[in-house]
């Protein structure tokens, strides 16, 4: 072959030699003449060549390259069953994979499922799985690790935030790689929940229920989704700083070389973090920082969720919020589009009601922008007196509730984070002008979760609930999820928006669907269990030599991983002879 490339190179040379020389032997009248269309002719070619390499070749993403992700918040349960955090879920949804996953579309596909098929009464899923599918152990995925995880989420005595989802259904493993799951009624958006990460029962099943909280497969986990942990970082307390993922085995590899998760303890340092380019990508970074950052190197993606933060009263702890005047006129006195044009610096809308009505189509009345719109803190003041509420002498309001003098004063927790603080105050500001004392305390949002949420230790609470895509109310406003692990943090009871959430779970008609949810949400607003204030839109920071997928339809902001396969750092130029199908 080196013979016949140094004989061709010989040729190819002594050919070219021996034309130039035959130019130079004529006229130079002639000469110049076939310079010049000798010129001619090779830029003709060299065009015709870029021009076929433009039009035919194809750009594909190539592999290689890290993503540095940013997160704020210490992985405690990176564990399907128990995830509740934002760090818990994120890493979940790199190293988890489910039945189902949302494609670039916002449309649920296959995952781990081979196929899913509704029964004609709607009630038995059959689900055949993928044969190839494996942990990051190589321990082979079957339907018996899926049945294990849903019934380690529905075990009380786990208390998995997702145990609602999976109340009155029956799991069976009809084979190796088949399985069925059955309704007691029809409930359209049951689907949703095939999202969830399946966990290897040979790695938990030892583990009595009890124990299963304090394993090391919370913080070291192994799943079967498209990132594998190689290696764990921990600061000099022995907390985890970081997680190193590179690309697990499969049918799917991922085109990103690694990622690393880096965890900071506030958004302070992680917007350090990412200005000195020690992350490339964060969805944490508040959009008061967005405009510190460099055009010229991130990108910024903006992405409605359907999380409505609200302020949750438990009336059980404060006779004073249990009279309704008190709550309406607490509600009447927040200028909720200053906090979303304050706080949120204008990404999210403003909302009185339990849902977002700019998610997947929800479309309400414009009454409901005008009540977001109107605040007064004059009218919030006549609510209360026409409530039977008096000044006293220190200026604050108070009224005799079963006999006893109440006062209209109360602690409200939240967690400690720039936008929780941010809305606080500016909400405490609102209520201190009409008389209305308010403490405020604040946790980080592990101890918020489990000191004051999963407890109901509190007198009111800022949180925001992420709702599922289809918004499905269920779990956080109906009577039996009221405790613990139910999302009802509100502890709200009502006999007709029980029969509506019922009704909504089993209904296909999208129109009906929407008529319901509608009803629904204004009987919670006008009994207001919680005051509703704003939905935020996430903001999603990434290098912009990175290319994500497309981030349509998601749940929460941990979903934005659902297609990390298809995100690329590099991309290579190929001629479709070359590319790979």
């Amino acid at each position: 072959m080196h013979l016949f490339i140094a004989f061709f190179m010989r040729t190819r040379t002594s050919f070219l030699d021996r034309f130039l020389a035959t130019i130079e032997t004529k006229k130079p009248s002639d000469t110049l003449l076939l310079r010049l269309l000798f010129f001619v002719t090779v830029a003709s070619g060299l065009f015709f060549l870029i021009t076929l390499n433009t039009n035919l070749t194809t750009k594909t993403p190539g592999r290689g390259g890290t993503l540095m992700e940013g997160i704020v918040g210490i992985p405690r349960f990176v564990n399907p069953a128990l995830a509740i955090t934002r760090a818990d879920q994120d890493t979940v949804g790199l190293i988890y994979s489910g039945l189902m996953k949302i494609d670039e579309k916002g449309d649920l596909i296959p995952d781990l499922a081979q196929s899913i098929t509704l029964s004609e009464d709607k009630r038995t899923y059959t689900i055949i799985l993928k044969k190839d599918k494996t942990f990051h152990d190589t321990t082979p995925l079957t339907t018996h690790d899926v049945v294990f995880t849903i019934n380690l989420i529905r075990d009380p005595d786990l208390k998995s935030p997702l145990r609602g989802n999976w109340s009155d259904v029956t799991v069976e493993a009809t084979g190796e790689y088949e399985m069925q799951i059955t309704l007691l009624e029809p409930y359209t958006p049951f689907i949703e929940n095939f999202t969830f990460g399946v966990m290897p029962q040979h790695i938990w099943s030892h583990l009595r229920i009890e124990q299963l909280p304090f394993s090391q497969y919370n913080t070291e986990p192994i799943g079967s989704g498209p990132f594998m942990i190689t290696a764990v970082n921990r600061d000099t307390t022995g907390l985890i700083s970081g997680y190193e993922l590179t690309p697990a085995t499969g049918d799917n590899t991922p085109n990103l070389d690694s990622i690393e998760l880096k965890f900071f303890q506030n958004e302070e340092r992680l917007k350090e973090a990412l200005l000195t380019r020690e992350i490339n990508s964060t969805v944490f970074l508040p959009n008061e920082y967005l405009s510190e950052l460099n055009p010229d190197k991130y990108q910024i993606r903006t992405m409605p969720l359907p999380r409505v933060f609200s302020i949750f009263f438990n009336q059980n702890r404060s006779p004073a919020l249990r009279d309704k005047a008190a709550r309406a006129a607490l509600s009447a006195a927040i200028d909720r589009e200053s906090l979303v044009r304050d706080v949120l610096y204008g990404q999210g809308v403003p909302t009185t009601l339990p849902i977002v009505k700019e998610h997947h189509g929800v479309s309400l009345s414009d009454t409901v922008l005008e009540q977001t719109a109107s605040f007064s803190s004059k009218s919030a003041e006549v609510i209360l007196v026409e409530g039977g509420w008096k000044k006293n002498n220190s200026g604050g309001w108070e009224k005799k509730i079963d006999q006893v003098t109440e006062t209209l004063d109360f602690t409200i927790r939240a967690e400690n984070s720039k936008m929780s603080v941010a809305t606080l105050n500016a909400i405490a500001e609102n209520w201190r002008r009409i008389g209305i004392a308010v403490q405020i305390e604040q946790y980080e949002q592990n101890g918020l979760v489990q000191s004051v949420i999963r407890s109901r230790d509190f007198e009111a609470l800022l949180f925001g609930q992420d709702m599922n895509r289809l918004q499905d109310l269920y779990p956080f406003w109906h009577s039996s999820q009221k405790d613990d692990p139910g999302l009802n943090i509100a502890q709200y009871t009502n006999v007709t928006v029980d029969g509506l959430l019922e009704e909504a779970r089993s209904v296909e008609d999208p129109s009906e669907q929407l008529r319901l949810l509608k009803e629904t949400s204004e009987i919670i607003e006008d009994e207001i269990p919680a005051i509703f204030l704003y939905a935020p839109s996430v903001t999603y920071v990434i290098d912009k030599e990175i290319t994500s997928a497309p981030m349509v339809r998601l749940g929460r902001p941990s979903d934005r991983f659902m297609n990390i396969t298809n995100w690329h750092a590099r991309t290579d130029v190929v001629w479709p002879l070359f590319e790979q199908k």
